[in-house]
């Protein structure tokens, strides 16, 4: 029986471990192509062979997703599998009617072919978009069962951009390994608040093979999702963050409806700072689609190292990248400190912005007058740091998870904005492990 060609079309995260999980070794299947977007310099690379296993010795090449009908004809392809996430219902099924127009069937893997059965207890932490509050609650969880005597894991929803054979797994308990493996800003942002609370968190390409290392030194995996995906191993709890500030979303974007379905404990986030109505929209479309979940309502306080560099001040707020860009936030943590703390003003970047950071803009042009911190590699992060250091203003307001300062040079005076979770009723992230039989 001749194989069946397929094309995976991703962006560097699902797409690969789909891959590794379900097509790698199965005889059935042809996988042709990879096809990447979202992420900046992600197409071009191969699939390399040492990871892609017997059945393909030469890797996969990656190609741009705009190639996509081009390669369905190039390579007679029978199949597409859709392998990323935080995207439209819209979007998917525009993609689903763009492969079908081409002769092709869609196809989305669901939890029971791509989740990784963990010999010890999971505890999974999704969220129905980007940016709803997801790392803050996963850093809830590890407080928890840490008070309990319990030794967490954390691993993170994957971010590979450079070396795909170098990051096959990836363990990172210091500063020093996030230099060691070169991160960009964005896994960083992810790796860098487990590390300061002295915790440990993998990362990587090969899913199983991570799982497998961090069993050893660990009592509980801690799965730190990303975007609004599923989790790639199978969970024995299932927390999913919701966010008022974008009310109905959880009914609308794809994986995000489905980790709504999914969750055990739903976290209805940011209730100090978003709208009533929206707030009980929200918890009314959970229990919805989700009845018998709990709710957690909850908010995200914040602090600030240094006030008075934002009270009277004309500031530039730098956000975080993801949040803003494909999470589609009009505002983040630094922008709240702006408000909440008076600034005067908060200056526009984009007349100042430099290559990489202007075409952001052009990509994502309802980012507004806030500054991602984009930075997927070197050169970006570059372009970032010339942009904040020709922006005219008084101050620097942080508000990603992570020090900026330490990796860019920044030449004003700058605060940092942090925010943990707060819960808020009876219902807590303890209580709901505590009813699961975790603790």
């Amino acid at each position: 029986m001749s194989r069946k060609n397929v094309i995976i079309m991703g962006a560097a995260g699902r797409d690969f471990h789909n891959f590794n999980v379900f097509f790698r070794d199965n005889d059935e299947y042809n996988i042709v192509a990879f096809t990447a977007t979202q992420i900046p310099n992600i197409d071009g690379r191969v699939y390399p062979a040492q990871l892609a296993g017997k059945l393909y010795p030469k890797g996969i090449k990656i190609y741009k997703e705009s190639e996509l009908t081009n390669l369905i004809k190039k390579f007679n392809v029978s199949e597409v599998v859709f392998s990323y996430s935080d995207v439209t219902f819209n979007y998917v099924m525009t993609r689903a009617s763009i492969v079908n127009a081409a002769g092709c069937s869609f196809r989305l893997l669901g939890g029971e072919e791509t989740m990784i059965k963990s010999t010890k207890p999971v505890i999974a932490v999704l969220a129905v978009r980007t940016g709803c509050g997801k790392s803050q609650t996963s850093r809830k969880v590890v407080e928890v069962l840490t008070k309990a005597g319990k030794k967490v894991v954390a691993i993170r929803h994957p971010m590979p951009y450079g070396d795909l054979v170098k990051q096959k797994v990836q363990r990172f308990a210091s500063i020093a390994d996030l230099k060691k493996h070169k991160c960009t800003i964005e896994e960083i942002e992810e790796y860098e608040p487990h590390i300061a609370r002295g915790g440990v968190i993998y990362a990587g390409v090969d899913y199983e093979a991570i799982l497998r290392e961090a069993e050893q030194e660990a009592d509980i995996i801690l799965w730190d999702g990303g975007n609004n995906d599923m989790s790639f191993y199978k969970p024995d709890v299932t927390f999913t963050v919701v966010d008022p500030h974008r009310a109905g979303h959880e009914l609308t974007y794809y994986p995000g409806n489905t980790s709504l379905r999914m969750a055990d404990c739903v976290v209805v986030n940011k209730i100090d700072s978003a709208d009533a109505d929206k707030i009980l929209e929200v918890i009314n479309n959970s229990k919805e689609v989700n009845p018998n979940a709990v709710i957690i309502e909850a908010a995200s306080p914040i602090t600030v190292d240094k006030p008075n560099l934002i009270k009277g001040k004309r500031v530039l707020v730098v956000e975080d990248g993801p949040t803003l860009t494909h999470g589609e936030m009009k505002y983040g943590a630094g922008t709240v400190a702006a408000q909440k703390l008076g600034a005067k003003e908060i200056i526009d970047p984009r007349p100042y912005t430099v290559a990489s950071i202007t075409a952001t803009y052009k990509k994502y042009p309802n980012i507004g007058k806030l500054l991602p911190a984009m930075g997927y590699g070197d050169q970006q992060v570059k372009d970032l740091e010339k942009t904040i250091n020709k922006v005219d203003c008084d101050s620097v307001i942080i508000g990603t998870p992570i020090d900026l300062g330490r990796i860019l040079k920044i030449n004003k005076p700058s605060t940092r904005v942090m925010y943990d979770l707060q819960e808020i009723g009876v219902n807590t992230v303890e209580s709901v492990l505590r009813d699961k039989g975790i603790i």
